[in-house]
């Protein structure tokens, strides 16, 4: 049994979910976790070193075996308050990178030092695993470009030293999304929208399509779900509206069970977006058995097989506008088959072994 220090600085809702499967998988051990709320991004990111450093001390110089932490936690100043951390193997989780973020949502200046935070964060740990490959390789590109761009006194062997040291494991699945539980079809061809109602999922790429088939008669019903925040896109006022004859679900699912149910009965899950480190909205609807429909870009090619991939062209909102009607109508058309792709792959029952390979336990 290992004695486990569990770190989340920005406990969003994936990696609640990630930190919970991880010690459901791993009883055996003993963990104590902190985790601070997924809101004031710019403070919690500078500031949960400090919190956690006059608030956790004596939690913090407990005697543990280990520490895993995940990105958001500013790492190299929290182990400089609190000297007892610099003697525990250290263990750093990457959910996303600051480096690929798009750029209108933080202004230039403050990405500077959140990528700086990461990549401190990641010089300071024993070991790191990305949730993807694009995770992985867009912040090694972003941290060389960066360290290219700065005046003079950049020592050599940074970037490689952090690839030396990197892996890739996924966040897994619970195993309840893998059911193959018989249910009953939606009455029309119907297509799926469960992502966060944000701007870097590309919400008008994906309306703009359904506006056209909408024009040329296509027949489908459309259900549109996924975390809503107070603010959000003015595409999915005007598209409930134009959209109401084929809408069948508004709105997020607080029902964990409705929602796996809805999962199992869609026939399309699409994404549109931009901005994507693994998708586990998309991989969760696609391992209750729908057919994927996404863009050859981000982290979707290394679960998706290509015959479900639409031609990306981020620069290019009509032209790819136009490859997403084109794939949605062959997909409407196709029979209303189940479970197109496998994922079983990323299961906790299958990845708790590499995680434990990961943390040597």
């Amino acid at each position: 049994m290992a004695k486990i220090l569990c770190l989340s600085g920005y406990d969003a809702e994936s990696h609640q979910r990630w930190r919970r499967g991880l010690l459901r998988s791993m009883p055996q051990h003993q963990w104590t976790v902190l985790s601070l709320p997924p809101r004031f991004f710019s403070w919690r990111s500078r500031g949960n070193a400090l919190t956690w450093a006059f608030s956790e001390r004596e939690t913090l110089e407990a005697e543990y075996d280990l520490l895993l932490a995940t990105s958001m936690v500013d790492l190299s100043t929290l182990r400089g308050l609190v000297p007892a951390l610099t003697k525990l193997p250290t263990y750093v989780y990457f959910h996303e990178n600051q480096f690929v973020y798009p750029i209108r949502q933080v202004a230039q200046r403050e990405r500077l030092h959140f990528c700086m935070l990461n990549l401190y964060t990641a010089l300071a740990a024993d070991s790191i695993a990305f949730n993807s490959s694009y995770n992985r390789d867009t912040l090694l590109q972003g941290a060389k470009a960066l360290l290219k761009r700065m005046p003079d006194c950049v020592p050599p062997g940074i970037v490689e030293s952090i690839e030396e040291r990197s892996t890739v494991l996924p966040v897994p699945l619970e195993e309840r999304c893998f059911t193959k539980e018989q249910i009953e079809a939606t009455a029309r061809p119907s297509i799926l929208w469960n992502h966060r109602w944000e701007y870097d999922k590309a919400p008008e790429r994906f309306f703009h399509a359904l506006f056209a088939l909408s024009e040329q008669d296509v027949d489908f019903e459309l259900h549109v779900v996924g975390q809503r925040f107070r603010k959000s896109p003015k595409i999915f006022d005007e598209a409930k509206e134009r959209l109401a004859p084929y809408i069948e679900t508004w709105g997020y699912l607080e029902d964990a069970n409705a929602y796996r149910a809805l999962l199992r009965r869609c026939d399309i899950a699409v994404s549109t977006a931009l901005h994507e480190f693994q998708g586990l909205a998309l991989l969760e609807a696609v391992a209750a058995g729908c057919r994927p429909l996404v863009p050859n870009r981000l982290a979707y090619p290394e679960w998706i097989p290509p015959r479900y991939l639409y031609d990306s062209f981020t620069e290019d909102e009509d032209k790819e506008q136009r490859a997403l009607v084109a794939a949605l109508q062959k997909a409407l058309k196709a029979p209303r088959e189940r479970h197109h792709v496998a994922l079983d792959t990323l299961s906790w029952t299958t990845q708790k072994y590499a995680y434990a390979q990961w943390l040597g336990v």
